[in-house]
């Protein structure tokens, strides 16, 4: 294997998300209170949602990467229907990618499709539904993007919050649903909360893991197939630029998350010199104003166009992407090392929802992770999306989702 195609492929596996951290209250050593979660609402207009009788958004309190008591911001869905005798109970949405600026956050934005879908089933069985932002996201600071143990607090201290500021309204029970980078933020969500016994289990969409053996064995399958699937005009010409341009722009989303802890990380050396300042986009010119993933795929995608013009007898692998031999950086190298998830058994129960035919987080592995899983005595449901693609097996499960909350906290 070309030391070009090897780099290529340590891009590809930047798109499945699979630089996560496993998270343990008991083994990290955070201990974070904080005499005022809740700090204040404003109702959100930029889209409307079927069954909600109010959407505000939530500014809470949370730790940071660094330790630090800042600002996050979270969605909050009520339903409308007649509040429980015994109090509302809480479904915590984890979204999946969007970007590291401000402008990027959920809350800054009309609601994604398959969030609605999700959110107006639950919303019609009775739920209220907390969606955060995450740290950094439309809040001062670098988004810690892939960070399991930030995505995991900025969920817990939002339920904290909401629970503080509404008492006797809220039951106290409460589950995790996330899909993408929320699919594995949710498993951290679960570990954190392996001692709180009004957490009752999580569904995780499409949840990453496993990037030595997606580097060594199945990225370079699947890249290579859609390259031959192309050429025999089995796949739609310019299947491979898109791809390979939404996967440097996971790497570069990567790369500058990093920053949010170690502020000193020089991530344009992970990248050569072409696709560099491409990368640099993803930051921005203060960490808070960095492109969003549709248009910073498109930055990747025309610069790739521009590559194979001037280059015609090179190939879309051959695009000088990612530098050096990237798990080599000692920083990345630390990093992956100490980001890999579901290495301790979840008290509670686990759904897992897998697409057959995900490009991103492939099934072998997702399969691999909940075998794992179970093995360390967690209950796991594995739910598999025939044909489904990474994005749309939550989607078409929807129906699973809702009944496996149902069955382990009923709304009502």
């Amino acid at each position: 294997m070309n030391g070009i195609f090897k780099r290529s492929l340590i891009a590809l596996t930047c798109s499945s998300v699979l630089l996560l951290a496993a998270c343990n209250d008991e083994d990290d050593g955070w201990r974070y209170s904080s005499s005022s979660n809740y700090l204040s609402e404003k109702t959100y207009n930029l889209d409307k949602m079927l069954g909600a009788a109010s959407v505000k958004v939530m500014t809470y309190n949370m730790p940071n990467v660094l330790g630090q008591t800042k600002k996050a911001t979270a969605m909050v869905f009520v339903p409308n229907k007649p509040r429980p005798a015994n109090g509302w109970k809480i479904v915590v949405w984890e979204h999946g990618t969007v970007g590291i600026g401000d402008s990027c956050a959920p809350s800054n934005n009309a609601f994604n499709p398959r969030f609605k879908n999700m959110a107006e089933s639950l919303l019609a069985q009775g739920y209220v539904i907390i969606a955060p932002d995450y740290e950094g996201l439309g809040t001062p600071g670098i988004h810690p993007y892939l960070n399991l143990s930030s995505a995991a607090k900025s969920a817990i201290q939002a339920v904290k919050a909401y629970k503080e500021h509404y008492g006797t309204q809220v039951n106290g029970a409460w589950m995790s649903v996330g899909q993408s980078q929320g699919g594995h933020g949710v498993l951290g969500t679960a570990e954190f909360s392996n001692n709180d016994a009004n957490y009752k289990g999580t569904v995780a969409g499409a949840p990453a893991s496993s990037l030595g053996y997606i580097i060594s064995t199945v990225a370079p399958l699947a890249i290579q197939n859609l390259l031959q699937g192309e050429n025999a005009g089995l796949v739609t010409k310019g299947t491979a630029i898109e791809v390979y341009a939404e996967l440097l722009a996971y790497a570069a989303y990567t790369t500058v998350g990093v920053k949010a802890y170690e502020p000193r990380f020089n991530y344009q050396e992970i990248f050569q010199d072409r696709s560099k300042p491409i990368a640099e986009y993803a930051e921005g010119t203060t960490g808070e104003n960095g492109l969003c993933l549709a248009e910073l795929h498109d930055k990747f995608a025309d610069d790739i166009r521009s590559y194979l013009n001037e280059n015609t007898n090179k190939t879309v692998l051959d695009y000088p992407g990612l530098a050096g031999e990237f798990q080599e950086n000692p920083t990345v190298k630390k990093f992956l090392a100490d980001n890999q998830p579901a290495t301790k058994k979840i008290n509670t129960p686990v759904m897992i929802i897998q697409g057959t035919n995900d490009m991103a987080v492939p099934y072998v592995v997702t399969d691999t992770l909940q075998k794992g899983l179970k093995n360390l005595g967690t209950n796991v449901t594995f739910v598999p999306a025939q044909g489904a693609s990474h994005t749309q097996a939550i989607v078409d499960k929807n129906p699973e989702l809702v009944a496996f909350i149902q069955q382990y906290m009923p709304a009502q």
